[in-house]
């Protein structure tokens, strides 16, 4: 399969040892407005769509963005319709779905197809949420915002950047993105703290910038019968620059950061979702391979903790004149 070259703040990503995994292409399906119609055409909790093939393990972190992923109920009324390297997440109800995250521009076709084929309509999308303001997240938002209709909401720190498709300076890697992405039209800002509902189904927006100012990580709960668990996205946690920006420079970025990280540690969260999938390991917990479970109350404490000291670690770095 063809792959991109790897700028450095990607390879410096993949460092982190994220790993992921990759795919390709499906007929598709006619659509239904019904979650339930979809649940029902749908095997619980391993359904993969007819004629994609599942991701190759070798891939990295850094490999598989615009490359379709077999869509697939993560558990419940929750979806994976991302590619083998980027997560987007449906989640849906009989009253209308939320769609998170958008991947690249490239994907967002993907996306939309990959929607179509589990059996739901693009259309019956309420609203667009996102994890952070970097074009591997945020590129592919505004052909979704095209395809559903939907407004996006977004914690006021990455409103501008999602509405104009370019960041400024407060954006650690914002030298490294200067080509920006296509701009949304419509982004509405949420605070902290904020519930979205659609009839029965609400998620709600935590805090967790760092990585980017907008950084927000996602809770809610899914069920399937009388079982329910509580979902967490978690935005990413690395601390990546661009070569002129130095953290410690910013101490109420760095401030914000901690707060986040302490945010993160106190989830409910009994399955652990990331925007590059492999920070969470997720298609090998989905498949129960290598020992590893879907469900871990533990793992956003693990990710929070692991956050910090990669953060500290920077700090330390920069203290001491070593380049990020």
């Amino acid at each position: 399969m063809r792959r991109h070259a790897l700028p450095p703040y990607q390879l410096a990503a993949a460092a982190l040892g994220f790993a992921l995994l990759a795919g390709c292409q499906p007929a598709p399906q006619r659509a239904s407005t019904s979650a339930g119609a979809a649940a029902s055409a749908a095997t619980a909790g391993t359904h993969e769509a007819p004629d994609i093939p599942a991701c190759p393990a070798s891939d990295n972190a850094m490999e598989g963005w615009n490359e379709r992923a077999p869509p697939r109920r993560i558990f419940g009324n929750t979806w994976y319709v991302g590619t083998c390297g980027l997560t987007a997440l449906l989640v849906t109800s009989d009253d209308g779905h939320v769609l998170i995250d958008g991947a690249t521009e490239a994907a967002s076709p993907l996306i939309e197809a990959n929607i179509r084929a589990l059996g739901f309509d693009p259309k019956d999308v309420k609203y667009l949420l996102n994890s952070h303001e970097h074009h591997d997240h945020a590129a592919g938002l505004a052909y979704l915002q095209r395809a559903t209709g939907a407004p996006l909401l977004a914690r006021a720190p990455a409103v501008n950047t999602l509405h104009t498709g370019v960041s400024d300076r407060s954006d650690p890697q914002q030298l490294e993105f200067k080509r920006g992405f296509p701009p949304v039209p419509v982004v509405r800002p949420l605070d902290d703290g904020a519930r979205v509902s659609v009839g029965a189904l609400a998620l709600t927006a935590h805090a967790t910038p760092g990585h980017t100012p907008g950084g927000t990580s996602w809770t809610w709960r899914s069920c399937e019968g009388t079982r329910c668990l509580d979902m967490a996205y978690t935005d990413s946690v690395s601390a990546l620059s661009d070569s002129q920006y130095r953290y410690s420079d910013h101490p109420a970025m760095v401030a914000a950061f901690r707060r986040g990280l302490d945010t993160l540690a106190t989830l409910p969260c009994d399955i652990h979702i990331t925007p590059h999938p492999l920070a969470s390991d997720l298609f090998a917990r989905l498949q129960g391979t290598d020992g590893k479970s879907l469900v871990d109350a533990g793992a956003c404490r693990r990710y929070a903790q692991s956050g910090r000291a990669n953060l500290e670690k920077r700090l330390g770095d920069e203290a001491i004149g070593r380049k990020p």
